[in-house]
């Protein structure tokens, strides 16, 4: 294994056996041995259970990777694999250096010892030696900040206690890689944006991290590198907001379809060619990447039961302006076709900042917009307005749009752009910051 690498995993794969009653163990372990001993073939009495399957990768020293994947997609199993404490079915983990893992919340801790106690057997088998944990033990204490609790027994502790104490052991032995599976998000949000600092620093010293969560935003914010598990193999890796749009898909709609795996294949062929009077909205043709401010690089896709075709923005009056000024009033117009009769058709529009951070989300039916129940009639098209006041600080940020129905807990999207029009914001010099609240300062002095 190179130097410079961390982790390396190597067609890993594990597998369950699952037997449907307790009696066909016990005939597992007896009856293939005596059809073996008889020259048969031996019988299986259990189903294979495929965790994960194949799964390879590597992970450089002082990178930090986000795991991302819905319940049951193998991400536990994966880190307990690689932090040994779980054997795989076939392939193989390589690691370098000492590793420090928070798997399941108080996974180490004897629940009758105290806090203190617990703090110098996990560090004991992190391999520090006694004199290296009392030189380190006030910085554990002071950054799990659980009072006089560290002398009290952990089965006293809250879950957020206990997390404070797991996490702050495992980052004051400075790991050479660091494991974190969900484990933070039962930390108020204070206590997790120090966590979130401290880790930032671990990775400027050279730990590598592998961050398994299911909030997006923690993944686009804090990782320089995305997985995304489904059903027990690697779906996509690589730039963690598209991974993460990978991710959404997954959660929020079916899996891509190959007649919609690309905008042409939703664009009418004519569409290209077509150069529209920007006054007016094209409702006949997907003229939507014709207009200015579009983003090629746009991530699309859906079972094309609606089409997005055309859309319109404007600033105080200037159409497709190239730059927005804070404090301007926007107005974005989005012509939608139904192909198919839909039920209660809901449109969405969200704002992200162009590392992938959510600004602002919304849709027509937290907004209570009531005319939406009666849409979505086969062969008609709609126009939807919206208008909001830029509060967004200078910089570049993205539109994404969104037309799909529910159906009970099922989300089918018909047309989905995510990041289809650039939106840039003009250097303002009155705040810093993401928004601009227009906050009001005034003094008082007083003789």
């Amino acid at each position: 294994m190179s130097f410079d690498i961390a982790v390396k995993v190597e067609s890993l794969s594990k597998c369950y056996q699952i037997y449907d009653h307790p009696r066909d163990f016990l005939k597992q372990i007896i009856i293939p041995r005596l059809q073996r001993l008889a020259g048969r073939k031996p019988k299986q009495f259990f189903r294979e259970f495929w965790v994960l399957r194949d799964i390879s990768f590597e992970i450089k020293k002082g990178e930090t990777v986000g795991i991302i994947g819905r319940n049951g997609c193998g991400k536990s199993t994966l880190l307990q694999m690689i932090c040994g404490t779980l054997n795989p079915t076939s392939g193989n983990v390589q690691t370098h250096g000492r590793i420090a893992a928070l798997l399941e919340l108080g996974s180490g801790f004897n629940p009758e010892f105290t806090g203190r106690e617990n703090v110098y057997m996990n560090a004991t088998v992190l391999g520090l030696s006694q004199e290296e944990i009392n030189a380190r033990f006030d910085d554990i204490v002071a950054f799990a900040d659980i009072g006089k609790f560290i002398n009290q027994p952990v089965k006293t502790y809250s879950s957020g206690m206990m997390v404070r104490l797991a996490f702050a052991v495992q980052a004051q032995v400075s790991p050479d890689i660091l494991i974190v599976d969900e484990a933070l998000a039962v930390g108020d949000a204070k206590f997790q944006a120090k966590c979130f600092e401290c880790l930032k620093q671990l990775k400027n010293n050279g730990t590598s991290i592998l961050l398994v969560t299911h909030s997006s935003e923690q993944i686009v914010t804090h990782c320089s590198r995305a997985m995304l598990l489904n059903e027990g193999s690697v779906a996509v890796a690589g730039e963690p907001r598209h991974v993460v749009n990978r991710y959404m898909d997954l959660l929020f709609g079916k899996e891509r379809k190959e007649s919609c795996s690309s905008p042409s294949s939703i664009i009418s062929s004519s569409s290209v060619s077509i150069k529209n009077d920007p006054l007016v909205l094209n409702h006949v043709d997907d003229v939507f990447a014709t207009r200015a401010g579009y983003n090629p690089h746009e991530y699309r896709w859906g079972d094309g039961a609606a089409t997005i075709l055309d859309f319109r923005m404007s600033a105080e009056n200037e159409l497709y302006p190239l730059v927005i000024t804070t404090g301007q009033s926007v107005s974005l117009s989005v012509v939608i076709r139904f192909h198919v009769d839909l039920v209660y058709p809901i449109l969405g529009i969200t704002i992200k900042t162009k590392a992938g951070v959510t600004v602002y989300g919304a849709n027509s039916r937290l907004l209570e917009v009531t005319a939406f129940e009666s849409l979505g009639k086969k062969d008609t098209v709609i126009i939807a307005h919206a208008i909001f006041i830029c509060r967004l600080a200078p910089g570049d940020y993205f539109i994404s749009l969104g037309i799909a129905t529910q159906q009970n807990e099922e989300v089918i999207p018909h047309d989905r752009r995510y990041d289809a029009i650039h939106l840039q914001v003009s250097p303002v010099t009155a705040f810093f910051g993401l928004c601009d609240l227009q906050l009001e300062l005034t003094v008082q002095e007083i003789t």
